[in-house]
């Protein structure tokens, strides 16, 4: 009864996980045979430069993309637990991006954000504005980048906010309007402590979800320009089928997924502290 579970595990869970640390003791270019480095691939890790600006971009876009999830996410959520006409078609639509292809909705920004001829880049011009390189700009690349995965994975985060605060107790409110409170005391004062756990879940998993981000640069920029929106699993992705670094590929993805770990733990820890 139990086979089929432990054949999948041992294929997709416990042989990659095997095979992979094995990896990061040998070189190895897919066509020739593995030739044992010892720990020389740890060692080309702390001294790869790219790699710690990979690291660095992916923590920029962190910065800019969970507070923008968490507070619009928030917002729209708020939004969608009032009593307002077409309830199911807003969440519905808010939803839509996250169930298409990340391809898809990567490409279409990617017309969006062009430089001569992107819907964003006409709006300013008609505004009496210049136009921004969304994508060409080194300073501006990764904010762009963030504001599209934002818009991508939004829909999820609505609805897992929109769940915590239909689970906040009425009455709460109600004893808030018999002292006078505001919407806005009545948010802050109720609405944030009453859903803390989901705000804790979000920001995890708004954490994890950043730490992964592959499309959107892949797409967009190739980690472009001058390597500012080189992600960590890009430069990843590169060392593996561009260079054929297998082996340097599955060190730095071990360690990355270490570094993913530590940052989640610690996480954990400070908002705990906080929420006691």
């Amino acid at each position: 009864m139990v086979s089929p579970y432990l054949i999948h595990l041992f294929v997709f869970i416990a042989f990659p996980v095997i095979f992979s640390l094995l990896l990061t003791f040998n070189q190895w270019n897919i066509i020739g045979p593995m030739e044992w480095v010892g720990f020389g691939n740890w060692k080309r890790v702390f001294a790869d430069r790219l790699f710690w600006t990979a690291i660095f971009n992916t923590l920029i876009f962190l910065a800019i993309h969970i507070p923008l999830q968490i507070i619009v996410a928030l917002a729209l959520a708020e939004f969608l637990n009032q009593n307002i006409k077409f309830k199911g078609f807003f969440r519905a639509a808010f939803f839509m991006p996250v169930v298409v292809s990340g391809v898809v909705v990567t490409m279409l920004w990617q017309q969006m954000f062009n430089y001569e001829n992107g819907v964003l880049n006409r709006l300013l011009i008609s505004l009496g504005l210049g136009k921004v390189g969304w994508l060409i700009d080194p300073d501006v690349a990764m904010a762009s980048i963030a504001i599209m995965a934002t818009w991508k994975n939004i829909g999820l985060y609505v609805i897992l906010f929109l769940v915590g605060l239909q689970t906040v107790p009425k009455q709460y409110y109600e004893a808030a309007d018999m002292e006078g409170a505001s919407h806005w005391q009545k948010f802050i004062k109720i609405t944030v402590p009453m859903i803390n756990p989901t705000i804790f879940m979000v920001f995890i998993l708004s954490t994890i979800g950043g730490f992964s981000l592959f499309i959107e640069p892949y797409v967009l920029t190739g980690g472009g320009p001058l390597n500012s929106t080189l992600s960590a699993v890009l430069y990843i992705y590169k060392q593996a089928f561009e260079y054929y670094h297998m082996g340097y590929s599955a060190t730095l993805g071990v360690f990355f997924a270490f570094l993913i770990v530590m940052v989640v733990i610690l996480q954990k820890k400070f908002i705990e502290r906080d929420v006691s």
